[in-house]
């Protein structure tokens, strides 16, 4: 299951474009949007973010499911993702992935990015998206959390996601993505770390994979 649906399924980690000052927020029933503006304006001020992850991917109509640990490396729309038997480029257009020795090349769809790394949907998510307020949750860092459900506006591959938001940083901590062909991708982040690094990296770096095969697809 880990070729393809990997490339168009993770990661994990975490864009999110400031869109405006946060609203008030009130103090019984807190405003969705506010929420996800305040994470969007600190991800504004790092710049790009350095991320550890936990994912697990299940597939209802196969009965699999399969969870891995990896790392991605995000600034604006563009990362770098890294599991134990693969890795992705993304540079804000086109999408690399070396696994055994080849080298995948594709243009990836809104919805093949937003399953692949659903942090990214949150950059624009009011333009696709409704965000409601459903509660309150403890986190796997045992801290209190706001939790926030994002519907699309319009049919789409995705269902819907849910975001786990820690009060107390205003960092995602746990994302859960439902797609209409009851695929579930949930990512569980373990830490995140300011970080700004050069464009040129999350383009395939050619020349430190000599003898690879190349496949555009």
């Amino acid at each position: 299951m880990r070729n393809k649906s990997l490339t168009t399924i993770i990661t994990a980690v975490i864009l999110f474009a400031a869109s405006g000052i946060p609203a008030k927020m009130n103090a019984q029933t807190p405003d969705a949007d506010a929420i996800i503006e305040k994470t969007s304006q600190l991800y504004e001020k790092w710049g790009g973010m350095d991320i550890r992850f936990a994912a697990n991917i299940r597939s209802e109509k196969s009965g699999t499911s399969e969870s891995f640990e990896g790392t991605i490396l995000m600034k604006k729309n563009k990362f770098v993702l890294t599991t134990p038997d693969m890795k992705t480029w993304f540079n804000g257009t086109t999408q690399w992935t070396y696994r055994s020795g080849e080298v995948n090349v594709v243009t990836p769809s809104g919805s093949e990015l937003r399953f692949l790394n659903p942090m990214l949907l949150l950059q624009d998510y009011k333009k696709d998206f409704n965000a409601l307020y459903i509660g309150e949750s403890t986190s796997a860092n045992a801290k209190m959390a706001y939790d926030i459900a994002l519907t699309p506006k319009k049919k789409d591959d995705i269902e819907k996601i849910e975001v786990q938001i820690e009060k107390s940083t205003s960092l995602p901590v746990k994302l859960v993505v439902t797609m209409r062909n009851n695929m579930y991708n949930t990512i569980t982040i373990k830490s995140i770390e300011a970080n700004n690094p050069p464009d040129g990296i999350f383009t395939f770096p050619k020349a430190e994979y000599p003898d690879v095969e190349i496949f555009e697809l």
